[in-house]
């Protein structure tokens, strides 16, 4: 019995030992095995210790000097990499590069026309000045002519205008004693972008002559801007022969002769005048305005033909062009209810050369002022509606009958088809056949050349073709889409605003 006792406490003893070992590795493990604070967590005291304060003002400090200098570290970064990529810019490209974008210049249409199928393939040209550009883009949204509003387009055009700037001041073209050119000087462009090229820029500036100007070309390939070519343009002689096909219609031929008188005889002084007059009806009449302006104006440049016969645009601009003389001469082919400035007639000059180039200019195509103004009695005097506003008109991309071309080119190609009768269609033939050629078919709108309301009657004696295409000019013609539609339902507001006025009548009773 007491060995047994004996026994029990010996064992008793063993197992509270053995319990206090595993508590003790146990303690011992879990001391071992917990991972160490950062040294900002070791060393941040309980806000509620005795230096809660200043152990935050020192880590703060700490962790504001570590801010500092991962900034440093990163603006010596951004340093090295600007070091690196102006040493970049400053070498010059390599042959493979260039080689390329010379390649795109060559593929573009700009040393020579490409030949396309239909007038729908041609990308037109948008022009500008140092204000506004004037573009055909489509759409309720888009505007006639507008400032670049977009941060882009701004850009792009502007470094274009200081890159030709730069050009024409090099050394190789300035002479001693003459002044540089500056922006000021920059008098208009016309620019494209071939989507799969590049974009074209014609620019022109005022030279250091009267009737001088420098013409430079640049190409953006997708990559920077090279000059392609830099010419010297004088136009002091070069003459335009104006040619006006004409059937009755005395009182719009009297407000055209206004107009060319002011322009063309007292502005620029180096044009021809041409009338193609069908029949005898109202010939003495409009000849009679002829020789007017001619004694007033001390003019004589002019020359009249008249045809027998029904009236043919085509016929009579064809007439007018072949019955020319002199040596090759530039030919504007114009109708007689269109209003020009004298700065137009310089974009005529400047966007044709003869086997090269010839000029398709699209016209601003005013509203009807009745419409417009709302009454014929608020109607301002002509010169203050010809402003390009969405509201005022629309660019006539659908019309080819304005155009200037050398008269070899006409000539050589083939003219107008003579086959075609009356109003419209015989414009189209002469483009398209031109864009057939190898000539450069220069499209864009122009801020000088408008078109003239007048009521337009589709006569039966047309084709139903022409019928269609006159009706269409005659709905584009009269206002802009809002504008109709306000016409289409004014039955619905008239009603509207009884109902208002009525219902503001029981108020007040």
């Amino acid at each position: 019995m007491m060995v047994r006792r004996g026994l029990l406490a010996w064992v008793s003893r063993v197992v509270l030992l053995l319990v206090l070992l595993s508590c003790a590795l146990s303690v011992l493990y879990m001391l071992a095995c917990t991972p160490k604070a950062d040294d900002a967590q070791r060393g941040l005291p309980r806000a509620n210790g005795p230096t809660g304060k200043e152990g935050y003002h020192a880590a703060l400090q700490e962790w504001e000097e570590q801010h500092r200098d991962y900034v440093s570290s990163l603006k010596r970064q951004i340093a090295q990499l600007k070091e690196e990529l102006q040493g970049r810019a400053a070498e010059p490209p390599r042959p493979d590069l260039l080689a390329f974008l010379r390649a795109q210049v060559d593929r573009a249409e700009v040393h020579a026309g490409v030949k396309l199928a239909t007038e729908y393939a041609a990308v037109p040209f948008d022009s500008f000045t140092l204000q506004k550009v004037y573009q055909l883009e489509t759409g309720l949204t888009r505007h006639p002519e507008e400032k670049p509003v977009r941060k882009d387009k701004r850009d792009e055009l502007v470094e274009a205008i200081e890159a030709a700037v730069e050009a024409l001041n090099s050394p190789a073209e300035s002479g001693p004693g003459q002044r540089a050119y500056t922006a000021q000087d920059f008098v208009e462009g016309i620019y494209r972008t071939e989507r799969d090229k590049g974009t074209l820029y014609e620019l022109t500036f005022r030279g250091h002559h009267q009737h001088e100007f420098r013409r430079l070309v640049l190409f953006r390939p997708f990559g920077p801007i090279l000059k392609v070519k830099k010419e010297r343009l004088d136009m002091a002689h070069t003459l335009i022969n104006v040619i006006v096909p004409l059937a009755r219609r005395a009182d719009k031929f009297r407000q055209f002769m206004q107009n060319f008188r002011e322009m063309c005889i007292q502005q620029d002084g180096r044009i021809h005048l041409t009338v193609v007059y069908f029949g005898k009806e109202e010939m003495d009449e409009v000849k009679g305005i002829l020789e007017n302006t001619s004694k007033a104006a001390n003019f004589r440049n002019f020359t009249f033909i008249q045809l027998n016969g029904e009236f043919s645009r085509g016929k009579g601009l064809d007439v007018g062009a072949r019955f020319w003389k002199g040596s090759n001469v530039l030919l504007f082919f114009c109708d007689v209810d269109i209003y020009f400035t004298s700065e137009f007639l310089n974009t005529c000059r400047l966007n044709t050369q003869p086997g090269k180039k010839v000029f398709y200019p699209v016209l601003f195509s005013q509203y009807n002022p009745g419409i417009i103004y709302g009454h014929h009695d608020a109607v301002p005097p002509l010169e203050q509606q010809l402003v390009i506003k969405k509201e005022t008109g629309f660019w006539r991309d659908f019309g080819f009958g304005m155009t200037c071309q050398y008269r070899s080119d006409f000539i050589n190609i083939g003219g107008f088809d003579l086959d075609i009768k009356g109003w419209g269609g015989e414009d189209v033939h002469l483009y398209r056949k031109y864009l057939h050629s190898n000539l450069i078919v220069v499209r864009t709108p122009v801020r000088g050349l408008f078109h003239l309301w007048h009521e337009k009657r589709c006569v039966d004696e047309l084709t139903p073709e022409q019928y269609k295409m006159c009706m269409q000019s005659k709905a584009m013609n009269e206002a802009s889409h809002g504008q109709l539609g306000m016409l289409v339902f004014r039955h619905e507001i008239e009603a509207h605003l009884r109902k208002q006025k009525h219902k503001a009548g029981s108020k007040k009773t």
